[in-house]
């Protein structure tokens, strides 16, 4: 199976150190699996399931329920609820991609947390580069694209209670061997459909964690995105070129320039204003289609 090829390179590169991975063939969502067990220290693959028996759906059979610490990762092969953005669905067939979250305990200040998601796109970025070769690039603030098209999605939910941040969860779905996709996607594609040919999903999983790992320690050590930036903008579409933004009020057309340590987009209108436009504000899109 993949994941024993993922496993071992995992072991190979010393990320299972942080990383305590547990894999499941079915989950309703790889984020609400993590919440359930974070909320009340049992590992359940659906609201109506009961606890699982150590080992029964894992495929080392070494999984112990158990309440999760950072670095807890739950990948499952096929996602029946999976979620996007803003309460959207994200299709998630058995097989063809790789579905994945992992839970973080950051001590950074809580409103630099919404930048997190930005990091993991910047790292599946700088992977799916590294192992493919593929000119893969950001639209901000975190859609994954090659060629105009997206190949991921990245979803971000936190909690926090009295004493501040409880935990982060990052949830990504990263189309690999997809082949065609609904209608309504027109503007997804898939690693394979870029290289032509089936691409390993252990290379590609196992090079994005690692490289999340090194740019999650650069954002701890800084406590926001300062030392990721220049790398973040190598890699953003339509850099210092004209995008429409979308704002509820009065959209308009104005010149990217890049982001701010806090994953916010530096944007220059027209007249010479500059603002700052925050993860969840407004929609950003390029003049001339999605990017």
């Amino acid at each position: 199976m993949w994941i024993d090829d993922f496993r071992s390179i995992m072991k190979d590169t010393g990320e299972d150190k942080f990383y305590d991975t547990h894999y499941f063939g079915r989950v309703d969502s790889t984020n609400e699996v993590i919440k359930r067990a974070f909320r009340t220290g049992r590992l359940t693959l659906s609201p109506d399931e009961g606890d699982i028996v150590q080992g029964e759906h894992d495929s080392d059979r070494n999984s112990a329920p158990a309440s999760p610490k950072e670095g807890f990762l739950v990948i499952g092969e096929e996602q029946t609820a999976g979620k996007g953005r803003i309460g959207r669905k994200w299709v998630s067939p058995a097989g063809e991609s790789v579905y994945f979250s992992f839970l973080l305990q950051p001590k950074v200040d809580p409103e630099h947390v919404s930048a997190l998601t930005l990091v993991m796109g910047l790292s599946v970025a700088q992977a799916v580069r590294s192992v493919l070769a593929q000119t893969a690039r950001i639209k901000w603030p975190n859609d994954i694209v090659i060629h105009g098209k997206k190949i991921c999605g990245i979803l971000t939910e936190a909690q926090a209670g009295p004493e501040g941040l409880d935990y982060v969860v990052i949830g990504t779905g990263i189309n690999v061997n997809n082949r065609q996709f609904p209608p309504e996607l027109k503007d997804a594609t898939s690693l394979a459909i870029e290289e032509g040919k089936k691409v390993p999903r252990a290379l590609i999983l196992a090079a994005v964690l690692k490289a999340f790992h090194s740019n999650y320690r650069k954002f701890c050590e800084a406590g926001d995105m300062s030392t990721l930036v220049s790398d973040y903008d190598f890699l953003l579409v339509d850099k210092d070129e004209k995008v429409r933004i979308e704002d509820p009020r009065v959209p308009y057309v104005a010149v990217s320039r890049g982001i701010d340590e806090y994953g916010r987009l530096n944007v220059e209108r027209e007249d010479g204003t500059k603002e700052k436009i925050a993860t969840g504000e407004v929609s950003v899109r390029g003049i001339y289609g999605y990017v």
